[in-house]
Formats: structure tokens, sequence, C-alpha cells
């Protein structure tokens, strides 16, 4: 890396550059990535443009220029690498696979060090999964991913290796060169059984991720580990730790033996003023979980994570003396809210993926069938959207044929679905917009980005009416005569905001939310879902009904009443985008946007304000029932709406 392109860099990240001997004799940098999801070309597929928001190719600049400033670095990657874009899912198709999986090329290119396996990486099936790790030039590690449990964690048969030891040999103060042995830990998501239950059937178990590394790391000790890394596929999550934890990041990080953890899972940045905490458990400024140093590098390549240790040698021992972390960003948002990227992509990665690219490319121009009218997502979380009602027409269609000449055949048929681009941590440019006329495979990919399967449940009408409070609990209540409140809570994810098809339902603001954003019930007498009809018929909580969803839902995930494996009555194997197309094509042209199934309860004089993206106000005639006036942009690039209720 040129020198001058280094000084660049080191005055748009502000970051220090240099190192304070007095200290520390040594330091080792630690790199780090998290959540990539088969980004490696800055371009969206679903949208079809280039984009400065993502991007192995840009974030392997940051990794060049980061290791050229320091003598001892290690590179890692915190899983969710293999799976989630449409390159990952035409990779995953394809039959005649000749060399590397591309993500696997663009990593052993970058020469990472290591890597752990997030939950996305078993999307396509443990099948897959292994052909692709076989290819790596890095060792694979998760303490918590088995394939036969023991009766203690070290007696366990995991997937991969719970755990590896690197070695380097940074020099100290006087410039004499000791070995220095790096532990390196892997944990994911235990809940990854649940949701990639119809890919993984009994072939895959999991541990609790506290449980794992409590009887792994010591373990790394004793195998001579001088430093131990937690890469932690986890968001930060609460601070005390309980049995089966999603986000353990922070609870994992007050493990004795730990000596800084990378994080990821949520895709969101992590020192980041976003996160509040106390001084010591959590601490957003410095990058902090329990003193300990913390990244979480975004997602798609946005964000490369840095973490110094500084290092003291002491009767042939190393310690760490002091840490800084920070977050190394690829592109930054202008005092106009434009998105800008910072650095260029590297030329050799891009070419390591440009075969797939072009055939990803080509693949996304397939015709699938035509809209009458433009599809959009600017409002889906604040109104009733065509683009998620379009997806829960579609599994219902489905569901209604797969169970017909069944006992459920007859039974009331109700579809839940949620918006998966609607703004969020994605960013303003995070929203589907397909124009009225063809239809093409990349909209698809777009209206539905997952590999779910499609489920189905057998549920009751107070659930269902149950269902709708845990979705309508991401509004923050709204009282009477207020002006300009916030309305939406920004830690509830666009994906658990099932709204269900066909029923209506009004929803009263005044009334708390019943759910926080994890599902958990924090206002039990509350009740914001009203006037819920099916059929035009108010919905009689002890009768049965038919939920049409996908394999995550139905298996528990986000804290649904109802949405349990006991409850199961059709499981796959046909994945809900495969189902979403046979639905597109059997139209032919998808209709006008039929009338919207829920509204707000109007409440005269109260105004509350929301974000989309900055196209949404050309959309605003859309929003039916309400009114909802444009504001100015944000420096975080979103256009505020004010909602007249």
């Amino acid at each position: 890396m040129p020198p001058d392109l280094i000084a660049s860099l080191d005055s748009a990240v502000g970051r220090p550059t240099t190192f304070d001997q007095d200290r520390a004799v040594a330091r080792l940098r630690i790199l780090a990535t998290t959540d990539l999801h088969v980004h490696i070309t800055p371009w969206d597929y679903h949208a079809g443009r280039s984009s400065a928001a993502f991007g192995l190719a840009r974030t392997a600049t940051l990794i060049a220029a980061a290791r050229a400033e320091v003598d001892c670095s290690i590179l890692l990657d915190n899983g969710d690498f293999l799976q989630g874009s449409p390159m990952g899912d035409v990779e995953a198709l394809r039959t005649d696979q000749r060399g590397p999986h591309p993500m696997i090329a663009a990593m052993n290119a970058l020469r990472y060090d290591a890597a752990t396996l997030g939950n996305h990486e078993f999307s396509n099936g443990l099948d897959f999964l292994m052909r692709q790790l076989a290819d790596a030039a890095f060792p694979l590690v998760s303490a918590n991913v088995v394939r036969q449990l023991g009766r203690i964690p070290l007696l366990d048969q995991t997937l991969v290796p719970p755990t590896v030891i690197l070695t380097r040999h940074p020099s100290d103060g006087r410039g004499d060169i000791h070995p220095l042995r790096i532990g390196i830990i892997g944990l994911a998501p235990p809940l990854v059984t649940q949701w990639d239950r119809q890919q993984l059937g009994t072939h895959v178990r999991t541990r609790d991720i506290m449980e794992a590394a409590a009887a792994h790391v010591p373990m790394l000790r004793a195998q001579g580990a001088d430093i131990v890394i937690a890469l932690s596929h986890s968001g930060i999550g609460s601070s005390i730790a309980c049995a089966n934890m999603e986000n353990a990041s922070a609870a994992l990080a007050a493990l004795p033996g730990i000596d800084a953890v990378i994080a990821g899972h949520t895709h969101q940045t992590f020192p980041s003023p976003d996160f509040t905490g106390d001084s010591f458990a959590i601490d957003p400024v410095r990058g902090r979980l329990y003193g300990k140093p913390a990244v979480m590098p975004g997602f798609h390549g946005s964000h490369l994570g840095v973490i110094d240790l500084f290092l003291t040698r002491c009767a042939g021992q190393w310690r760490v003396s002091d840490s800084h972390a920070e977050l190394r960003p690829i592109a930054r948002r202008s005092t106009s809210g434009k998105l800008r990227a910072l650095i260029r992509s590297a030329p050799d990665i891009i070419a390591i993926a440009d075969p797939a690219h072009r055939a990803t490319k080509r693949w996304t121009q397939q015709s699938i069938g035509q809209a009458a009218t433009a599809l959009h997502s600017y409002f889906a979380m604040v109104a009733a959207s065509p683009t998620v009602r379009l997806v829960a027409q579609a599994q219902a269609s489905h569901v209604q044929r797969s169970l017909r000449d069944t006992q459920y055949d007859g039974l009331p048929l109700i579809s839940a679905a949620a918006p998966f681009h609607a703004g969020g941590r994605g960013g303003p440019d995070n929203y589907t917009h397909i124009a009225a006329g063809p239809l093409k495979m990349r909209h698809a990919f777009d209206l539905y980005p997952h590999p779910n399967t499609i489920a189905a449940l057998l549920v009751t009408g107070a659930e269902l009416a149950l269902w709708l409070e845990r979705s309508f609990s991401q509004f923050r209540r709204i009282a009477s005569d207020t002006q300009d409140a916030a309305l939406l809570d920004p830690d509830f994810p666009s994906f658990n905001f099932d709204t269900l098809e066909p029923l209506t339902w009004n929803v009263d603001l005044t009334q708390p939310p019943r759910f926080d954003s994890h599902g958990r019930l924090i206002n039990p007498a509350a009740h914001r879902i009203r006037a819920l009809t099916f059929q035009g018929q108010p919905v009689d909580p002890t009768a049965r009904f038919v939920l049409a969803t996908n394999s995550y839902r139905a298996g528990g995930s986000g804290g649904f009443a109802g949405a349990t494996p006991e409850r199961i009555i059709l499981s796959g194997p046909e994945s809900n985008r495969d189902i979403l197309l046979a639905h597109i094509a059997a139209l032919g042209c998808l209709p006008a946007t039929n009338a919207p199934n829920w509204r707000f309860i109007s409440q005269p004089g109260t105004t509350a304000i929301f974000e989309s993206a900055p196209a949404a106000s050309a959309f605003v005639d859309d929003f039916a029932g309400q009114r909802a006036d444009p504001l100015g942009i944000g420096p975080n690039g979103f256009r505020r709406f004010r909602l007249h209720l």
C-alpha cells in the first residue's frame, strides 16, 4: 500500500497511527470481518446497480492498509460468509462447480488466518457447506456446533475443530523475537438447529455458547495459548448470561481467559453510539465488553474491525497490558446524507469474483412476469404493504394446495409475511422498488432474499391476535395530542414485523407495546389489536386456523404465539422464494394494489415521525388512509416523514 494512500486513509478514519513503546513491548493487530454474506463486489444485485455500501473487494483495500501499518497481525472472519446474496444462491444452485466457491477463493487470496461458522452457513444444507469448506486455505472453528453431544462439552464430536492455536513472532521493545501463541475459539447461535431444521434434520446439534466457551477456553490455555480471541457469531446482547442466548457476546466477554471478542450476527457496529451500557460491562465508546476489547464490523464488508493488543512479556509469558478497538468504514455519508465510498476496490478480488459476478447478473435478469403497477416497501413498516401481501398470498396458495384432502382441508387459512428490505440497519438504500412493467428474477430475490422453506402451523384465533400484538409492538406508545413523537422502535428488525393475510384489524397506539423487541412479554394487559376480523366476522379466539409461514418462524424464531415445532402441520421442502416465483408465473401479470387490511386508529391532532428512503416522497399517495408529509433528509441518509394520526 503506497504511503500516501495509507496517510489519506488515516485522515479519513481519524485513527491513531503511532505506537507508544512506553506502554508495551509488542503489538498484535487483530483484523476482523463479519456477516459478509457473499457480498464480494460492490454491486447491488436486487437493484441492478453499483453500491458504495458493501463489498469485500473494498474491505480488502482497508485490510492491506491495516496490515502495512504493523509488523504482526492476523485476519479473522466471524461467520455468515457463505450465503446471503444472489451470488451465493446462484453458486448453491450450480451443478458444474469447478474450483472453490468465489467467497472461499476471495478469502484464500486475502490470506485469512481463521474463521468461524455463522448460522447462515447452514442455509444451503450440510453437504453443500462441507464441500465448500474443503477448499478453504484457513482453519474453520466452532466449539458449540456438533455432530454428536458428549457428556460434557470437551467430549462433543464437533462439526469442525472447536479451536485452533496460531503462532506469530512479534518483536519486543529491544528488537528480540518471541513466539506468541494465539488461541481462537468459534461460537454460533445455538438456535441454528431450530432455524435450519429443514436442512439439518438430526445431523447437527448445538450447545449453549457460554457452556461451550467455559469448557474450551481453559483447554486452550492449558494447550499453551498466550491469548484467546473469541469469534462470537452473536450480537452484543445482555451482559447477564442466561441459557441458550442468541446474542451472548457481552456475557461471553466476562469469562476468564478471553482477551478479545469479535461479535456479529445482528448486522450492527461496535464501538458505536447506537449502544448504551455502563462503564464496565458495555463501553460503546472505547469498544469494550467487561473491560476487554471488542468489535462488531457491520455487515457485507461495510467495516473492518481493528483491535490492537499491546503485550508485555514477563517471566517468559505474554500479558495484555492495554488495547485499542475501532472500526474502519469503506464508505461515509456526506452532510447531504449521500453515501460515498472512501476507498477503491482491490482489483485482484474483483477479478476472482468476476466469473460468478457475470453469471449472477445474467441469472438475475431472467424475465418472470409483469407488474401492472410499481411495487415498493417504502412504507412497509408503517402501513399495509403490497410487497408483503404478495408474498403472503403466494404462501397461502401453496399451502392450500398442499393440504387438499387432508384433515386440515377446509380450515380457515391465514398467511404471515414480513418485509425484508425496509431500511433499518441496511440504511436508506435498503428498500424494494420495482417499477411497473417487466419483472426479473432479481425482483423475486428482492421480495424474498432468504432461502427459508414453507411451513404451516395449526393455531387458534387467540394466538393470531397475539401474533399481531408481537408484530405491532414495534411501534412506540403515542399519547393523544402528542406532536412529532418517534413512531418506531429502532431495535425492532423488519423481519419480525409479520402481518396476516387476509385478516383485517385496527391498531391502537395509545396502548403500550405488549412485547419488547426480543418478543418478551412486558405489558400483559396491553391490547393494541382491535376489531380483528376474518371474512367480515370477528375472529373467534377458540377457532382453529392454518397459518402459512416459513421454516424460520415456524420453529419458534422471534417469539410468536403458537410457533413451536410440535404445531407444524406442513414442512417444506419447497423454498418460499420458489413458491413466490411459481405464484408470479401463474398470475402472469401482478394486479394493481388492493385495499389495505390494517390501519392506525385515528388520533386527531396527533403526529408521529418515521423514516424512509429519500425516494419515498414521490409515493406518499400510496400511504392509504392517513396523511404522511415528507420532511428533510437527515445525516443518516433517511428522509423523515410526519404521519398525521
